[in-house]
Formats: C-alpha cells, structure tokens, sequence
C-alpha cells in the first residue's frame, strides 16, 4: 500500500468518526413517573415513555374492582375513559392534537389495569374505493396505536383492525355527516 492510499484511507476514517460524533444523540433526561392512586397500589410508581406531556390531562379515577360494581370508569359518562372516538380529517391519519387528552387518559387506564385490552377500529367516509379505505382505515388505528405506544401502552394490549368504509352511515351528501365516520373507536375487550 502506498503513501496516498494509506493517506486517503486515514483522511476517510477521520471524516466518518467526526461525522458519526456530531450526530450523537444526547441523553435522556430523568423519566416521569405515573402514580396509580387504586386501592390495591397506593405507592406504586411505574413508568411511562421519556417526554410525555400530560398537563392537559385531568385525573383519571381509576378502579380496579370498577367493572364488579356498578362504578366502571369506562362506562361513566361524565369521565373521559367513556369517549372512545378520535376523528380525523379527510384522506388523514394524523391524530388531531383535540384527541390527545383523550388518548393520554386511555393510555393510563390501559397501563394502570395490565389485563385491559383494546380494539382500534379504523374507520372511513364512502369516499374512495375499498381497498384504499380499508388501507386508510388501518393508518388511522396504527396512529392512534402509535400514540398509545409512547405513552408507554404494551403491544400485547392492542390490537387494530379497518373496517374502511364497512361502517359509514350510508348517503351522506355532506361534510357533517362524513366527518363522523372518519374515525378510530376504541373498543374495550369483553365490554
């Protein structure tokens, strides 16, 4: 090997290294921590995905014996775990910032109550034809499931499906009525 060749050589692996080191990714700060104020867990701590913003979110009242009585959060129509669509807009499977309280209050219960499982159904306008609904409609739940990922939900507890346009309110002429079958519902498991 000659002189030039070995020059070139050393000149590239110092090129590479600087580059390498310049995106280095900087650490993560300390990770927040979800208190579960349920009866059976007074002092556990658990923690959630790095950089979960949840100051939009009100308490969730969060009962693990709620589904024995009559007292089921999920059910209760003054609490947040009762709504269960996230809409979005046209030819979109971007989750609206609107629904994220709604997502970060599903994400807790979910991670509070380990046996929960959901269903994200995604869902369509009649616009389109039926394999680009049932493909927009399976975008829709994997954002929607995305969400949930980060704010620290297990795999193992979700599942998504597309029902595409399967679902929509049949003749819908106008934007009102379309919008509400651009959707993901949230279906609890054995509800």
């Amino acid at each position: 090997m000659n002189k030039s060749t070995w020059n070139t050589k050393l000149l590239s692996g110092l090129a590479l290294a600087l580059l390498l080191s310049a995106c280095k990714s900087t650490p993560m700060v300390d990770k927040p921590a979800v208190v579960d104020k349920s009866p059976a867990t007074q002092s556990a701590t658990k923690p959630v995905a790095p950089a979960a913003d949840t100051s939009a979110v009100k308490e969730v009242a969060i009962d693990g014996n709620a589904t024995a009585g009559g007292n089921n959060p999920l059910k209760d129509p003054n609490n947040i775990l009762s709504k269960r669509n996230v809409y979005f807009d046209f030819d979109s499977d971007a989750v609206k910032a609107e629904f994220r309280p709604l997502i970060e209050a599903h994400a807790k219960y979910l991670i509070a109550n380990g046996n929960a499982k959901v269903i994200l159904q995604g869902n369509t306008d009649e616009r389109g034809t039926r394999e680009y609904n049932l493909a927009l409609g399976q975008r829709r739940s994997v954002s929607v499931k995305k969400s949930l990922n980060l704010l620290g939900v297990q795999d193992k507890q979700i599942e998504t499906v597309s029902f595409g346009k399967e679902k929509a309110t049949e003749g819908c002429t106008d934007d009102a009525c379309a919008k509400t079958n651009r959707r993901v519902d949230i279906v609890y498991e054995n509800e």
